[in-house]
């Protein structure tokens, strides 16, 4: 018999218990039927739901037209025979795509890349328009049934459909132009500037009014409405504001004429999106440090014992080679285009721990108004913690502090119990490349060698980063390992920027609908980031900004100076490395290397050597012959043999050799119209998508040979220098335009045999990680990151003794 002693439960316990239980089960099940509901247009087979939808159309299409010559009926009958046209135009090139997604997956558990996405997306306006159509189906003879409001909201996923249909298109093009296994368009740089001014001249507001964001999670819809509704007004402010600086918050929501007419807020907001340059985003991008927005998200966010802006001196320092900690090489302070200045970094900790209220720390901190570094009673210090975290924010290389991204790092630093140091780096266009990328690599040197001082032992160190700090994570890394000194234990990069060149793949065909990173808007920020921000186009909305305008003129003209020297820093870089290591013994004493920027002062005077730019211009994304002296740490990753194009090898690094035959078999099997190398994309007779009312559009191609610069393009970068990299984990959104960027880095990693993961998340945009408190789906990408940098933290298990 069993014991009934008093340490288990009593019965009334047990039958509380089991009541909650019950209760428990039956949430459960509530929750599981609805989203089964909702997903259940969108786990219908493609032809099945294509077949509902023009079945549903041609019943809507004949009761309107029986109702006589109203011009509602006469609209409703119209849009109807248009969604049963476009829909059964679109189910082919859908199907057709589907055939050889798989084939650029980066494995199978990992079914994600841009093909997947544009029919996914395609799916999403299939399925509301299905919903819609049974509605009106359902409706239509009641006395309730709002004709006007459901004949607007066809008409506008009406549109979106036959934009929808021209990205398939669009699609199959790249499919069949592209080598074997490869998202991005590789062919000639002018048939790739063709491309891209034929593909930003489609019609864009039908995706910021009405439809906004339908392809996302629906909950948050409401939050990009906000956004839209705030962008439109903010651009309104900042046409009559010579400087934009003066636009309050308040005053960014009050638009309501936006808020009512979502047909006037997408035409407005695709007017912005085309005109307005990249100073105008850094604005609006940097809305949330208005001191009001800030304090209200510190409010809503962890609270923590630390959290200090500090400056780092612009002083040398020396670091001891992972080869050999005898001798030591020097970090020389940021020195690209404005010459020696501080770096400065925020200091995050959940709790105070030893070190962090040195005196040494103390005389760091920067003054960033009033701030206490105890917001709770003291208590002992907590001892080091043996890891840290180093951050960088993103914001395309020209908006954004770390402040912006402060909320979720104070969660990160409670969820970890780690201390986090998130870097300020000198933003574009004002700080172009390679500032921000020296900056980082100093502040990323001073925290290793002074952890100590930042509470942490040192033993794990993780970078980690979103978007453009992503890309900063692989560079700072890649130079890391150039110098030689310790590269962190492992990357955590969300939705990172690999490559920062004019090409188009199928995922950026997704920035034609995206609010948050339109292509125009890519674009201006990549090209401020290499410097290329100098042209003064005449027409444009530039020449109503007055004073700002004649700032922006100076800067240019600043830029253009700078230019050749940026340049000549990449050929100064180039070079520094080609020279081999000496084999005499290298005094401890004797700093072995110098900094890329004191090699570029040094030599400002040398003409620009056109062949080392060449060979950058010429790398592509077919894979390198492997230098036999990789094992050399001093020439890993800088040498000019090694940038320029090798031999290319046998096997595309791009695909897995199992994949090669099928991939080749699918691109024969497109037809020979669809890979005609005169015409941006070839569209089925009869079919004409809508242009935009914008007129022309100035979207610079940022094609100069920088940009092909692997420390500014990482997929672009040799195998030698890709071997390099520690672990990396890779969190990517499955409906971002930068979602290629994560699929082909990873499977560039995997080629080559690095220890690489990728997780993509559905149906939230670029940059969750600054929407982590916004609802469910956030917080769990967020924590997916939160894992991710555990993972790395967390020292390898000791082998097992036998």
């Amino acid at each position: 018999m069993e014991s009934t002693g008093g340490s288990g439960p009593t019965g009334a316990q047990a039958s509380k218990n089991e009541k909650e239980e019950l209760k428990s089960r039956s949430r459960r099940r509530w929750r599981k039927a609805k989203a089964k509901a909702s997903r259940f247009m969108h786990t219908m087979d493609l032809h099945t739901m294509t077949q509902s939808l023009v079945t549903l159309a041609e019943d809507n299409m004949a009761f309107f037209s029986s109702q006589g010559p109203g011009e509602t009926a006469r609209r409703l009958t119209s849009v109807f025979a248009g969604v049963r046209e476009q829909a059964l135009g679109l189910e082919p090139a859908l199907v057709r795509l589907l055939g050889v997604a798989h084939l650029f997956d980066l494995d199978s558990e990992t079914p994600a890349n841009g093909y997947r996405s544009l029919v996914h997306t395609a799916r999403c306006c299939l399925a509301h328009l299905l919903h819609k159509s049974r509605y009106v189906a359902s409706n239509r003879r009641s006395i309730f049934f709002r004709a006007s409001h459901n004949l607007a909201e066809l008409e506008a996923y009406l549109v979106a459909l036959t934009q929808l249909r021209a990205l398939a298109y669009y699609a199959q093009h790249l499919l069949a132009t592209n080598q074997p296994g490869g998202l991005f368009f590789e062919g000639d740089e002018r048939l790739t500037a063709e491309f891209l001014q034929e593909y930003v001249t489609l019609h864009k507001g039908c995706f910021y009014g009405r439809c906004l964001g339908f392809q996302f999670t629906p909950a948050i819809r409401p939050f990009l409405q906000t956004i839209s509704i705030g962008l439109v007004s903010f651009g309104e402010h900042y046409k009559r504001n010579e400087t934009g600086l003066s636009v309050t918050a308040s005053s960014l929501f009050t638009s309501g004429r936006f808020a009512i007419d979502p047909e006037l807020r997408g035409a407005e907001f695709e007017r912005i999106i085309q005109n307005l340059d990249v100073h105008f985003w850094k604005a609006f991008w940097n809305i949330t440090e208005i001191e009001v927005l800030s304090s209200l998200a510190n409010m809503a966010s962890v609270t923590v014992r630390i959290s200090r802006l500090l400056s780092l001196p612009p002083e040398a320092f020396e670091m001891p080679l992972t080869s050999d900690p005898k001798l030591t090489v020097t970090i020389s302070p940021p020195l690209a285009h404005t010459g020696p200045g501080p770096v400065l970094i925020r200091l995050i900790s959940y709790e105070l721990r030893e070190g962090q209220d040195s005196e040494a720390i103390s005389n760091l901190v920067k003054s960033e108004g009033p701030w206490s570094l105890e917001l709770r009673p003291r208590h002992q210090q907590a001892p080091r913690s043996q890891s840290l975290v180093v951050h960088i924010h993103g914001g395309g290389f020209v908006a954004q502090t770390s402040k912006s991204h402060e909320p979720y790092l104070k969660s990160w630093a409670q969820e970890l119990g780690v201390p986090i140091i998130s870097i300020d780096y000198s933003l574009a266009p004002e700080a172009p490349f390679p500032r921000a990328l020296e900056e980082c690599f100093f502040a990323y040197c001073w925290a290793v060698k002074h952890c100590a001082l930042l509470g942490s032992t040192g033993e794990r160190i993780c970078l980690a980063g979103d978007s453009a700090g992503g890309n900063l994570c692989f560079t700072v890394s890649l130079r890391a390992a150039a110098y030689g000194v310790r590269v962190p234990d492992g990357i955590m990069a969300a939705y990172p920027a690999t490559m920062l060149q004019s090409a188009a793949s199928p995922s950026r065909l997704l920035s034609l609908m995206d609010p948050l990173l339109p292509l125009s808007v890519l674009s201006k920020c990549v090209s401020a980031y290499a410097g290329a921000e100098t042209e003064d186009h005449s027409g444009s909305d530039e020449k109503a900004l007055g004073m700002m305008g004649i700032v922006r003129r100076d800067t240019s003209l600043l830029l253009r100076d700078i230019r050749l020297g940026a340049s000549s820093w990449l050929n100064s870089f180039l070079e520094l490395s080609g020279h081999k290591s000496q084999k005499k013994p290298v005094p401890v004493a004797e700093p072995i290397r110098r900094s890329v920027s004191e090699a570029a002062l040094a030599q400002q005077e040398s003409p620009l050597d056109t062949d080392s730019l060449k060979g950058l211009k010429n790398l592509s994304l077919k894979g390198y012959s492997e230098s036999s002296d990789t094992s050399k740490l001093s020439e890993m990753s800088q040498s000019l043999e090694a940038l320029a194009p090798s031999k290319p090898s046998e096997v595309n690094l791009f695909l897995r050799p199992e994949d090669a035959l099928e991939e080749a078999e699918a691109n024969e099997a497109l037809s020979t119209k669809d890979r005609g190398p005169g015409s941006p994309a070839t569209f089925p007779e009869g079919f004409h998508p809508r242009r935009s009312s914008q007129g022309p559009i100035h979207m610079p191609l940022y094609s100069a040979p920088i940009v092909k610069n692997p420390f500014m393009s990482p997929l672009l970068a040799p195998d030698h220098m890709l071997k390099t990299l520690p672990p990396v984990h890779i969190v990517a959104c499955a409906l971002d335009p930068m979602l290629d960027d994560s699929v082909m880095f990873a499977r560039r990693l995997r080629a080559l045999g690095q220890p690489v993961t990728l997780r993509v998340v559905e149906d939230l945009p670029h940059g969750f990680l600054s929407l982590a408190s916004l609802c469910r789906e956030t917080r769990q990408a967020a924590q997916l990151c939160v894992e991710r940098i555990r993972l790395i933290l967390t020292p390898p298990a000791a082998p097992a003794h036998p």
